[in-house]
């Protein structure tokens, strides 16, 4: 019996001993990989940064409204705000994986890796202002991260952009080994792996963190704007910046799998539903420029009137702020413009949408020689600009920019507050369907170009917001240091999104 209970007992323990590897075999998934080739988190970063025109954003930049609220409401934003720290954890993956395929430290990977942290902490504190940093994604190593400051924030954009920069030197002049060249080229979908022109988008985007911080020149002197201003246009050989609208970084699309947000199959759809914006189109008219008759349609009441599609006073854009019932009726009356069909609609792949570009490069160091940051001529920087975008529009005719160029309510005006608007208003029309939010930011910065703001269609009390709200996960996962960031910049509320950031008071 003794012998029977012996081996019974055993039984149980192989069988136990058993039953638990079984449960860790099966608990692991055999179709759920644990390794990933770096090229391919990488592409799907260089997607997460990509702003899609003739989207609400573009709607907030005043660049276009819509007049039928079963699709879209020209409203803005009254809560909180998408925040990248996804992004970023993938930006950590990405270079773990590059370590573990056996890349060496400071491969390409890793190098831009600097950059991304630079440019998503950039589109999140232009949002929301103060955000955990140092003590940030660490996981289960630290849940409940301290939040730093804007100002900290920036000054930490400002180091990594540097570093992007010296590292990107290094790799370029041959340290960058043949597997590293060969997979990025392979998941680079915006230069095809070409660090030059990474490293140009680099020092470009650093001039535009540094414009937008102009507020900061004289009462923030340790971050030493003008300096850094100054040093990146002393000495592009060190810090190469984009040359032409060849360098920019754009999205292309496609006709099969990635097509234009307008296109022949939407056309019937959109075509009565949304229309152009005054801020944007009048502007355009009232400048007597050709690009409106690239983006936009003669409204109809003004044919009907005997303008014909060659005047400029046939162009008329809806005030964003308007109520929807009467832009609809006015739109259905032909009282304003349409957006173009031959340009947006005619076909699947339409324009490329510009993320960091050549032509706002152009009028962010006319507007820094404007104030005083580097030596240089402003007005040289602003017809390159204003020339820059014409040509992205197919405006190339010397005689036509020339005049442009030469009119009265074109022709910069010097080191003067109208010189200064007109290169904010030209960065504005530059940056139509570009770039995100970074009309709106330059708004927020400096109040040009005018927009509008007090009617039923802006929302908020007819108020355009300062900021976005933080997102409730926020609150209800960190809530000590949620509840010290708010008491450090508004008060110890989150509950208005008209409250200034840091950055623009």
């Amino acid at each position: 019996m003794k012998h029977i209970k012996y081996l019974f007992s055993l039984l149980l323990v192989i069988v136990a001993a058993n039953s638990c590897q079984k449960f860790d075999d099966l608990e692991a998934d055999p179709n759920r990989s644990t390794e990933v080739p770096p090229g391919l988190v990488f592409r799907g970063i260089l997607k997460d940064m990509y702003h899609s025109p003739w989207n609400a954003e573009q709607r907030w930049n005043q660049y276009w409204c819509s007049n039928y609220n079963y699709y879209d409401i020209n409203e803005y934003w009254t809560g909180s705000a998408n925040l990248n720290f996804s992004t970023l954890k993938n930006v950590q993956k990405m270079e773990e994986e590059a370590a573990r395929t056996g890349l060496p430290s400071g491969n390409s990977f890793a190098t831009l890796g600097i950059f991304f942290r630079a440019y998503f902490y950039y589109e999140m504190t232009m949002k929301v202002g103060d955000l955990p940093l140092g003590e940030a994604l660490q996981g289960e190593g630290n849940i409940y991260p301290a939040y730093a400051s804007q100002k900290d924030i920036f000054k930490e954009i400002l180091v990594w952009l540097d570093e992007c920069n010296t590292e990107l030197t290094t790799l370029i002049a041959g340290a960058q080994t043949s597997n590293d060249a060969y997979y990025l080229s392979q998941s680079d979908f915006y230069f095809k792996g070409d660090l030059s022109k990474w490293q140009k988008t680099v020092n470009t985007f650093k001039l535009r963190v540094l414009i937008q911080l102009s507020k900061k020149v004289d009462s923030e002197s340790d971050l030493n704007l003008k300096t850094e201003f100054a040093k990146i246009l002393g000495d592009t050989g060190k810090y190469p910046i984009m040359g032409s609208s060849d360098d920019n970084l754009q999205y292309l699309f496609n006709s099969s799998s990635d097509k234009y947000p307008f296109s022949p199959d939407n056309y019937g759809r959109f075509v009565d539903r949304y229309n152009t914006s005054a801020t944007y189109v009048n502007t355009l008219s009232t400048l007597h420029d050709p690009r409106v008759f690239v983006v936009a349609e003669p409204a109809v009441a003004k044919l009907n009137a005997g303008y014909t599609p060659q005047d400029y006073e046939a162009y008329v854009g809806a005030p964003s702020d308007e109520s929807l019932d009467v832009m609809s009726t006015k739109a259905q009356g032909g009282e304003y413009s349409r957006i173009n069909y031959a340009r947006f609609f005619a076909t699947y792949i339409g324009e490329p949408s510009i993320q960091i570009g050549y032509p706002e490069l152009c009028f962010n160091i006319a507007e820094g020689i404007h104030h005083g940051w580097a030596s240089g001529n402003a007005q040289d920087w602003y017809n390159k600009g204003i020339t820059a975008s014409m040509a992205t529009y197919g405006i190339t005719d010397p005689t036509v920019l020339s005049n442009y160029l030469t009119q009265t309510s074109v022709a910069y005006r010097g080191n003067n507050v109208d010189g200064l608007t007109q290169i904010l208003v030209q960065k504005y029309l530059a940056l139509a369907q570009h770039s995100g939010l970074e009309a709106y930011y330059n708004w927020r910065r400096t109040a040009q170009p005018f927009f509008y703001q007090g009617g039923p269609g802006t929302g908020n009390s007819g108020v355009i917001p300062r900021r976005f709200q933080y997102p409730t996960s926020e609150r209800d996962n960190n809530t000590v240091n949620y509840n010290a960031a708010l008491e450090r910049q508004f008060g110890n509320k989150d509950d208005s999104v008209n409250d200034e950031l840091w950055i623009v008071k």
